[in-house]
C-alpha cells in the first residue's frame, strides 16, 4: 500500500496567495470607486450645461483655455478670464428672460419677456393683447435668472483651467470648497428646475416641437 504525505507545504502557499488576492480585490474595488466618481462629475458637468444657453457654454468652453493660457494666469489673463465669466454669466440671466413665437407660417421669431407681454426683438411683427399676455413677465423667471447664474458658476468651476487661473496654490479648505461647492449647487438646481420647471424657450435653448 502506497502512503500519501501531505505536505504542509501547499497549505502555505495557499494561505500566502490570499492575502494577495484580497489587496487585489480591494485595489480594483478603489479603482472602481475612482472611475464612478470621475464619471459622475463628467454627467453632472454635462446635465448642468444643458440647463444653461447653448450658445454661452459654448463661448465659454472655446475661449477659456486661450483666455487663461491653459490655466497658466497673469494679471492680464486673469482679468480677461473674469470678464469672460461675468459676460457668460450676464448672457446666461439675460437669456432667461427670452421667448420664442412660431406664427403661422411656421416662422419663429424671439423676443423679450415683459410685464406687458412679448417684445419682439427685430420688430417684424406684433402679438395680439390676448397672445401676448402669454409671454408676460412672472417671478418664476427670476428664479431661472438667478439659478442660471449658479448653474453657470459651476460649469465654470468645473474648469480646472479656470481654477488654476484664479486659485493656483488652493489651501486643502479651498480644494474641498471647490471640490463641494459645484456638485451641491448642481443637486439643488437640478431639483429647482425639476420642481420649478420653465416654459420658455429663449435663445439658446431648444424650440418645442408646436
Amino acid at each position: 500500500m502506497e502512503f500519501k504525505v501531505h505536505s504542509n507545504d501547499s497549505k502555505n502557499r495557499d494561505e500566502e496567495k490570499l492575502p494577495l488576492l484580497r489587496n487585489i480585490k480591494v485595489r480594483e474595488a478603489e479603482r472602481n470607486q475612482i472611475q464612478k466618481a470621475i464619471s459622475q462629475t463628467f454627467q453632472s458637468t454635462a446635465h448642468l450645461a444643458n440647463l444653461l444657453p447653448t450658445g454661452s457654454v459654448l463661448a465659454f468652453q472655446l475661449l477659456s483655455p486661450i483666455f487663461t493660457n491653459l490655466g497658466n494666469c497673469d494679471s492680464v489673463s486673469r482679468f480677461m478670464t473674469a470678464g469672460l465669466v461675468a459676460l457668460c454669466g450676464a448672457s446666461c440671466f439675460l437669456s432667461s428672460f427670452t421667448d420664442s413665437f412660431r406664427d403661422s407660417k411656421g416662422k419663429i421669431s424671439y423676443g423679450f419677456a415683459t410685464f406687458s407681454g412679448l417684445w419682439i426683438i427685430d420688430g417684424s411683427t406684433t402679438l395680439p393683447a390676448e397672445l401676448a399676455a402669454r409671454y408676460r413677465l412672472r417671478s418664476i423667471d427670476f428664479l431661472h435668472a438667478v439659478m442660471s447664474i449658479l448653474v453657470f458658476a459651476a460649469v465654470a468651476l468645473f474648469d480646472q483651467n479656470v481654477v488654476n487661473c484664479f486659485f493656483p496654490t488652493p489651501s486643502k479648505e479651498t480644494q474641498e470648497i471647490l471640490t463641494a461647492l459645484p456638485v451641491g449647487i448642481g443637486v439643488v438646481c437640478s431639483m429647482l428646475f425639476v420642481l420649478f420647471p420653465t416654459q420658455r424657450h429663449g435663445i439658446g435653448f431648444p424650440l418645442s416641437a408646436n
